[in-house]
Protein backbone atom coordinates (compact mmCIF):
# COMPACT_ATOMS: atom_id res chain seq x y z
CA UNK A 1 0.00 0.00 0.00
CA UNK A 2 1.28 3.41 -1.01
CA UNK A 3 1.63 6.39 1.35
CA UNK A 4 -1.06 8.08 -0.64
CA UNK A 5 -3.50 5.11 0.39
CA UNK A 6 -2.14 4.73 3.92
CA UNK A 7 -5.15 5.54 6.16
CA UNK A 8 -4.31 8.83 7.78
CA UNK A 9 -3.20 9.01 11.73
CA UNK A 10 -4.93 12.01 12.47
CA UNK A 11 -8.35 11.58 11.17
CA UNK A 12 -9.82 10.73 14.48
CA UNK A 13 -8.38 13.99 16.03
CA UNK A 14 -9.60 16.16 13.14
CA UNK A 15 -13.07 14.89 13.35
CA UNK A 16 -12.86 15.30 17.60
CA UNK A 17 -11.91 18.94 16.63
CA UNK A 18 -14.38 19.07 13.48
CA UNK A 19 -16.89 18.36 16.45
CA UNK A 20 -15.66 20.08 19.32
CA UNK A 21 -15.44 23.43 16.69
CA UNK A 22 -19.41 22.65 15.53
CA UNK A 23 -21.87 25.69 16.22
CA UNK A 24 -25.54 25.61 17.92
CA UNK A 25 -27.69 26.03 14.57
CA UNK A 26 -24.49 26.56 12.71
CA UNK A 27 -24.45 30.28 14.19
CA UNK A 28 -23.62 30.09 17.98
CA UNK A 29 -20.48 28.39 19.65
CA UNK A 30 -21.04 26.63 22.82
CA UNK A 31 -17.55 26.58 24.34
CA UNK A 32 -16.45 29.40 26.61
CA UNK A 33 -19.71 30.10 28.21
CA UNK A 34 -19.20 31.55 31.90
CA UNK A 35 -21.16 30.39 34.59
CA UNK A 36 -21.94 32.76 37.59
CA UNK A 37 -23.99 29.79 39.83
CA UNK A 38 -21.66 26.68 40.48
CA UNK A 39 -24.49 24.74 42.29
CA UNK A 40 -26.41 24.55 38.80
CA UNK A 41 -23.27 24.58 36.34
CA UNK A 42 -23.12 20.78 36.34
CA UNK A 43 -26.76 20.53 35.26
CA UNK A 44 -26.56 23.09 32.72
CA UNK A 45 -25.06 21.20 29.42
CA UNK A 46 -24.31 23.33 26.66
CA UNK A 47 -23.85 21.31 23.22
CA UNK A 48 -24.06 22.41 19.65
CA UNK A 49 -26.96 19.84 19.10
CA UNK A 50 -30.57 20.70 19.23
CA UNK A 51 -32.10 17.74 18.61
CA UNK A 52 -30.91 14.52 19.79
CA UNK A 53 -33.70 12.26 18.69
CA UNK A 54 -35.11 10.69 21.59
CA UNK A 55 -32.05 9.14 22.73
CA UNK A 56 -32.18 10.22 26.52
CA UNK A 57 -35.66 8.81 26.33
CA UNK A 58 -36.47 5.86 29.31
CA UNK A 59 -33.06 7.19 30.47
CA UNK A 60 -33.92 8.11 34.52
CA UNK A 61 -31.69 11.15 35.75
CA UNK A 62 -29.97 12.07 32.70
CA UNK A 63 -31.73 14.39 31.13
CA UNK A 64 -29.19 16.89 32.43
CA UNK A 65 -26.79 15.29 29.68
CA UNK A 66 -28.97 16.94 26.77
CA UNK A 67 -28.42 20.54 26.17
CA UNK A 68 -29.99 22.98 27.89
CA UNK A 69 -30.92 24.61 24.29
CA UNK A 70 -32.72 21.35 23.86
CA UNK A 71 -34.33 21.12 27.16
CA UNK A 72 -35.69 24.62 26.08
CA UNK A 73 -37.19 23.04 23.44
CA UNK A 74 -39.04 20.20 24.66
CA UNK A 75 -40.06 22.52 27.53
CA UNK A 76 -41.42 25.24 24.78
CA UNK A 77 -43.45 21.89 22.95
CA UNK A 78 -45.90 21.11 25.85
CA UNK A 79 -48.33 23.66 24.63
CA UNK A 80 -51.48 23.07 23.00
CA UNK A 81 -49.53 24.68 19.76
CA UNK A 82 -46.46 23.25 19.86
CA UNK A 83 -47.34 19.39 20.85
CA UNK A 84 -45.48 17.26 18.72
CA UNK A 85 -43.86 20.37 16.25
CA UNK A 86 -40.14 19.68 17.64
CA UNK A 87 -39.42 21.61 14.15
CA UNK A 88 -41.71 24.34 14.32
CA UNK A 89 -40.46 24.65 18.55
CA UNK A 90 -36.72 25.05 17.43
CA UNK A 91 -37.34 27.13 14.73
CA UNK A 92 -39.28 29.45 17.47
CA UNK A 93 -35.47 29.38 19.51
CA UNK A 94 -33.39 29.64 16.53
CA UNK A 95 -35.57 33.24 15.57
CA UNK A 96 -35.75 34.21 19.13
CA UNK A 97 -31.66 33.67 19.56
CA UNK A 98 -31.34 35.44 16.06
CA UNK A 99 -33.02 38.67 18.20
CA UNK A 100 -31.11 38.14 21.20
CA UNK A 101 -28.31 38.83 19.45
CA UNK A 102 -29.80 41.79 17.71
CA UNK A 103 -30.99 43.11 21.11
CA UNK A 104 -27.42 42.22 23.25
CA UNK A 105 -24.79 42.02 20.64
CA UNK A 106 -24.01 39.20 22.98
CA UNK A 107 -23.98 34.92 22.21
CA UNK A 108 -27.47 33.89 22.14
CA UNK A 109 -26.25 30.64 24.25
CA UNK A 110 -24.83 32.92 27.27
CA UNK A 111 -27.71 34.77 27.25
CA UNK A 112 -29.78 31.89 28.40
CA UNK A 113 -27.43 30.30 30.87
CA UNK A 114 -27.67 33.31 32.67
CA UNK A 115 -31.35 33.44 32.03
CA UNK A 116 -31.79 29.98 33.33
CA UNK A 117 -29.20 30.44 36.23
CA UNK A 118 -30.97 33.65 37.67
CA UNK A 119 -34.36 32.52 36.99
CA UNK A 120 -33.61 29.11 39.09
CA UNK A 121 -35.48 29.47 42.71
CA UNK A 122 -33.40 28.79 45.76
CA UNK A 123 -36.62 27.51 47.71
CA UNK A 124 -40.10 27.05 48.02
CA UNK A 125 -42.72 25.61 49.78
CA UNK A 126 -43.93 22.32 50.48
CA UNK A 127 -47.23 21.17 52.21
CA UNK A 128 -46.80 19.67 55.50
CA UNK A 129 -49.95 17.51 57.40
CA UNK A 130 -50.04 17.15 61.03
CA UNK A 131 -53.03 15.52 61.53
CA UNK A 132 -55.66 16.94 59.82
CA UNK A 133 -53.97 20.42 59.04
CA UNK A 134 -51.56 21.38 56.11
CA UNK A 135 -48.79 23.45 57.21
CA UNK A 136 -46.75 25.46 54.66
CA UNK A 137 -42.93 24.79 55.07
CA UNK A 138 -40.49 26.24 53.24
CA UNK A 139 -37.09 23.93 51.60
CA UNK A 140 -34.52 24.72 49.71
CA UNK A 141 -34.27 23.48 46.03
CA UNK A 142 -32.21 20.96 44.38
CA UNK A 143 -29.61 22.09 41.60
CA UNK A 144 -31.39 20.17 38.82
CA UNK A 145 -35.10 21.19 39.79
CA UNK A 146 -34.18 24.78 39.93
CA UNK A 147 -33.11 24.26 36.24
CA UNK A 148 -36.03 22.57 35.24
CA UNK A 149 -37.83 25.50 37.16
CA UNK A 150 -36.00 28.05 35.67
CA UNK A 151 -36.85 26.77 32.29
CA UNK A 152 -41.05 26.33 33.12
CA UNK A 153 -40.72 30.00 34.47
CA UNK A 154 -39.44 31.08 30.70
CA UNK A 155 -41.29 28.75 28.70
CA UNK A 156 -44.96 30.05 30.58
CA UNK A 157 -43.70 33.09 29.94
CA UNK A 158 -43.49 33.31 26.89
CA UNK A 159 -46.57 31.14 26.27
CA UNK A 160 -48.36 34.18 28.15
CA UNK A 161 -47.11 36.97 26.26
CA UNK A 162 -47.66 35.09 22.62
CA UNK A 163 -50.52 33.33 23.35
CA UNK A 164 -53.87 35.39 21.01
CA UNK A 165 -51.22 37.94 21.06
CA UNK A 166 -49.80 39.96 17.92
CA UNK A 167 -46.70 39.42 19.18
CA UNK A 168 -45.09 36.28 18.00
CA UNK A 169 -43.76 33.27 19.77
CA UNK A 170 -39.61 33.88 18.92
CA UNK A 171 -40.75 37.92 19.79
CA UNK A 172 -42.09 36.50 23.39
CA UNK A 173 -38.75 34.04 23.74
CA UNK A 174 -36.29 36.61 23.16
CA UNK A 175 -38.02 39.24 25.50
CA UNK A 176 -37.87 36.64 28.55
CA UNK A 177 -34.35 35.66 28.21
CA UNK A 178 -33.26 39.29 27.83
CA UNK A 179 -35.28 40.26 30.83
CA UNK A 180 -34.34 37.28 32.58
CA UNK A 181 -30.41 37.45 31.88
CA UNK A 182 -30.29 41.28 33.21
CA UNK A 183 -32.33 39.96 36.58
CA UNK A 184 -35.26 42.36 34.99
CA UNK A 185 -37.87 41.99 37.90
CA UNK A 186 -40.50 42.66 35.26
CA UNK A 187 -39.68 39.68 33.16
CA UNK A 188 -42.35 37.02 33.97
CA UNK A 189 -38.99 34.35 34.68
CA UNK A 190 -37.66 36.48 37.44
CA UNK A 191 -41.00 37.75 38.81
CA UNK A 192 -42.04 33.82 39.55
CA UNK A 193 -38.63 33.33 41.27
CA UNK A 194 -39.36 36.50 43.53
CA UNK A 195 -42.60 35.12 44.00
CA UNK A 196 -41.71 31.79 44.97
CA UNK A 197 -38.53 32.86 47.12
CA UNK A 198 -41.21 35.13 49.23
CA UNK A 199 -44.10 32.51 49.51
CA UNK A 200 -41.01 30.30 51.05
CA UNK A 201 -39.55 33.29 53.15
CA UNK A 202 -43.04 33.52 54.81
CA UNK A 203 -43.20 30.09 55.49
CA UNK A 204 -39.44 29.61 57.49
Amino acid sequence: MSESESPDPDAPADSEEAESNAQLFDLWEVTDIEYSDPSTERYINVTPVAHTMGRHAGKQFQKSEISIVERLINRLMQTEENTGHKQKTMKIVKDAFDLVHDRTEENPVQVLVSAVENAAPREETVRLKYGGISVPQAVDVAPQRRVDQALKFIADGTQNASYKSPQSAAEALAQVLVGAADYDVQSYAIAQKEESERVAEAAR
